[in-house]
């Protein structure tokens, strides 16, 4: 309902009774030779009139000053409030009746006609902006932009939007909005609603059944509640969907990103395989005609020729796996045998280091990729190496249990702080003491947990402050994933 001014009202209440006035002195001083039944039908027709141009509280004062008219200066006795014929009583109470009957019927239609054109009206405004905010500018703050569309269409005073995601708030017209920014945020981040009928002041939350993506605050209009309803789930559509868009960007970047990253490496690997074949070619060349001094010496670039071209090698396969670029081939393994494999690669590292191998000689085999579970045991060893001790022993144990083969790699060094735990395997993820001190990258053991969990197995640590880390991970046992498949 629209609310009137104090002034407008009062003017509104002296125009009635002026023209109460002017209808009593035309029939009083003009036309005094007109029955009383015309002259009532003036006022009510007046009073109708008055109804519909202004509203039911000037209808009612028309209703009741036209009777007051009519009974002193038309019925006798005139001049005074009393009524000789009762029957004239019945015809004034009649006509007071009719004359407030009607005017509320017609107040009532009114103000049916000002609120189905209201909602037109808003209906219309809703339609501009959706598509107004259909066309927002993908280079520019999507809750600026829908702060500025409201303020446009709505012509309000003011509109502020609380972005969640950036945690920025955007206003638009009036520059002292009578609500702070905290009570912003906090609609978003409690979920309410409230108006404030005497600022006019109306802030809504933005969501979509989920989490508030921000909130929404409109200050300086009439707007109804299904509207406002409306314009907030419009704001809430239009910022989820600029949010999921630039979620798909990011992610497009990042799979091309990996595209490249794969095609690069497979140049690189062209580019020093070809000089790494020639090393080793001509190293066996000398091999065969070289004294024994010279042989040694050859002895040495052949075996590193060879470790190199197994470097370059695994660095090209983690990174294909850490592009998703995952395939297994999956054959019967004796785990033992992958373990001593995974050692031996790692023979000029493992130079006067204590490592012990505790495995039971009865292991059953496992069914896994060979090259993917010795890049894993050497995974966890190098880490191992990095932050034991030197003196201390590395220990690689390997038993069965419930249909799965556990691997572990024991290390003695400072141990991992339980915070770190949960994040150890995550990627790029390093623990903050360790990132100036000892070189890596945060890759390794989420690489050797995205191959542990291709074969369907389980990967973990166990760690004490001080006294050192046990890295755990399972693979299945052959024999039994045969029979499941059967």
């Amino acid at each position: 309902m629209i609310k009137r001014k104090p002034i407008q009202t009062l003017a509104r209440v002296l125009g009635t009774l002026l023209i109460i006035a002017g209808i009593t002195a035309f029939y009083f001083f003009i036309f005094n030779q007109a029955n009383s039944i015309t002259i009532a039908m003036t006022f009510l027709l007046a009073t109708l009139g008055v109804a519909t141009a202004w509203g039911l509280l000037e209808a009612i004062i028309a209703s009741v000053a036209g009777m007051l008219c009519f009974n002193f200066f038309f019925l006798p006795p005139i001049f005074t409030f009393y009524l000789a014929d009762t029957q004239n009583w019945v015809a004034l109470f009649v006509f007071l009746v009719t004359a407030v009957v009607a005017s509320q019927l017609s107040t009532s239609v009114k103000q049916r006609a000002l609120e189905a054109t209201r909602r037109r009206e808003e209906m219309e405004r809703l339609y501009e902006l959706s598509r107004a905010l259909m066309l927002v500018d993908k280079q520019s703050s999507t809750a600026g932009q829908i702060s500025q569309r409201i303020a446009q269409v709505f012509a309000v005073d003011g509109v502020a939007v609380f972005d969640r995601e950036t945690d920025q708030i955007y206003k638009t017209g009036a520059a002292d909005l009578p609500i702070s920014d905290t009570k912003l945020r906090d609609s978003a981040l409690q979920a309410t609603a409230f108006h404030d009928i005497q600022m006019n002041l109306s802030v809504l939350p933005l969501s979509l059944g989920r989490e508030p993506v921000g909130s929404l605050a409109i200050y300086g209009a009439s707007i109804s509640d299904t509207a406002l309803h409306a314009i907030g789930n419009l704001a809430a559509i239009v910022m989820e969907r600029a949010r999921a868009e630039a979620t798909a960007t990011r992610m497009e970047a990042a799979r091309q990103n990996e595209a490249m990253k794969s095609m690069l490496l497979d140049a690189l690997a062209h580019e020093f395989k070809t000089p790494l074949t020639s090393i080793k070619a001509a190293a066996s060349s000398i091999l065969d005609e070289a004294p024994p001094a010279q042989k040694e010496l050859v002895a040495v670039i052949e075996e590193e020729s060879d470790r190199l071209d197994s470097l370059v090698s695994e660095t090209i396969r983690m990174a294909r796996i850490e592009a998703g670029d995952l395939h297994l081939e999956r054959r019967p393994q004796g785990a033992a045998d992958l373990i001593k494999t995974a050692v031996q690669k790692l023979r000029i590292l493992l130079e006067d280091r204590d490592i012990r191998i505790e495995t039971d000689p009865a292991l059953p085999d496992v069914l896994a990729d060979a090259e993917l579970v010795e890049l894993t045991v050497r995974q966890l060893l190098t880490n191992a190496l990095k932050y034991a001790n030197p003196e201390s022993p590395i220990i690689i144990r390997a038993a069965a249990a419930d249909g799965v083969v556990k691997i572990s790699v024991k290390d003695f060094g400072p141990g991992i702080a339980p915070k770190n735990l949960l994040k150890i395997f995550e990627k790029y993820y390093r623990v903050e003491d360790n990132t100036a001190r000892i070189p890596g990258t945060g890759i390794g053991l989420s690489i050797a947990r995205d191959i542990v969990k291709a074969h369907g197995g389980d990967i973990w640590v166990e760690s004490v402050l001080g006294e050192g880390s046990e890295f755990f991970f399972t693979l299945p046992v052959a024999e039994r994933l045969a029979e499941q498949k059967r």
